[in-house]
């Protein structure tokens, strides 16, 4: 019995130890944080338990520490790519950041490319073109922008007796010019190599149009630059042959021209429509936006002293249903205040259907 009783008290006292060590080890709280996806594990080695209250706390702490350790973004430097860049940081620290750059095929730059000289598919005809060709114009990758929000005060047509193959837009000097697509500059020519241009910037695009940016006082790409749609590329002016500040645009495909008003609407600042049914009877320059394809074949049709390319021909347009001068002007390229001074009659005159109007 004596023995018995022995190995009880032998049993309570070491279960007494060791349960006093494990109050020791539990005693000692751990506490975590994340930092940038690494997790750091703290653990107390005072013998005194830490209610949650003095957690929260602790934590605030910490969290205010790492916040105040955070680097601050305070400039951006160029470097010699042009979508790529180098942020500074305010504690001294740097890297390297990649805008995103338009996805623009090599081989934009392997036919007709040269850069040396405004057109540059002299040798292809218009003969040589398809009847029509479809083209899309932005998709959920590839945007717009219109040239410069400003007024057109030029169309495409016939100017003083020789064709205008764009249209001009004011502005301001030094204004901002926009690329309307993105696209890769071919060419970025001084007004000694293009002669009524002025200073010139030609952007190709990836569905094959090229558009040009006549006048500018100042080239901000240069020759073989990728430039994304609504970028600045240059800044506006009056160089060449211009008689105020302005921007000449114009829309070409494979060297021939077409009025640029088919896919802009340049008075709202909106593209008609993503994809555009380009028709051979558009590179002519009587050609332009309003005309039903019907009307636009007549014009294309025209004997070339029909076209503007002689000063005594008259040229005379019968008076229909629902026409204005406004309207009619446009058919023929010419202006409301032109056919006036022609026909001794003022702007506000009410038109009758049958009356035969002079347009040139």
């Amino acid at each position: 019995m004596k023995r018995i009783s022995a190995l009880i008290i032998c049993l309570l006292l070491s279960s007494l130890a060791f349960s006093q060590d494990n109050e020791g080890f539990f005693k000692r709280i751990r506490k975590s944080f994340t930092v940038h996806d690494t997790v750091y594990i703290y653990i107390h080695d005072n013998d005194t338990i830490v209610n949650l209250e003095d957690d929260e706390e602790d934590d605030e702490e910490e969290d205010e520490e790492f916040s105040e350790g955070i680097a601050i973004p305070i400039d951006t430097l160029n470097t010699t790519d042009r979508y790529t860049k180098v942020v500074l940081f305010d504690n001294g620290t740097w890297l390297y950041y990649n805008m995103e750059k338009p996805d623009i095929p090599d081989s934009l730059s392997y036919d007709h490319w040269d850069t040396e000289t405004v057109h540059s598919y002299r040798d292809i005809s218009l003969k040589d073109l398809p009847d029509e060709v479809t083209l899309r114009l932005v998709d959920s990758v590839h945007r717009f922008c219109i040239p410069h929000p400003g007024p057109v005060t030029s169309q495409f047509k016939f100017r003083w007796h020789r064709p205008h193959r764009g249209v001009d837009i004011g502005l301001h000097t030094g204004d901002e010019v926009y690329a309307a697509f993105d696209g890769i500059v071919r060419v970025a020519l001084p007004t000694s190599m293009t002669g009524g241009y002025g200073n010139v910037l030609v952007v190709r695009h990836a569905n094959g149009l090229e558009t040009y940016y006549g006048h500018l006082s100042k080239f901000l790409v240069k020759s073989g630059d990728v430039v994304k749609a609504g970028e600045a590329i240059g800044l506006g002016g009056s160089t060449g042959r211009s008689t105020g500040p302005h921007l000449h645009f114009e829309t070409r495909y494979m060297g021939q021209s077409f009025d640029p008003e088919r896919i802009f609407d340049l008075e709202n600042g909106m593209l008609r429509d993503e994809i555009f049914v380009l028709k051979k009877h558009y590179f002519n320059i009587n050609s332009h936006y309003g005309q039903t394809d019907e009307q636009s074949l007549r014009a294309s049709q025209k004997a070339p002293q029909e076209q503007g390319g002689s000063k005594s021909k008259k040229v005379y347009y019968t008076v229909r249903k629902g026409d204005t001068l406004s309207r009619i002007a446009k058919k023929h390229g010419t202006t409301i205040k032109k056919i006036c001074q022609l026909n001794g009659i003022r702007q506000n005159k009410k038109l009758q259907i049958g009356q035969k109007l002079r347009v040139k």
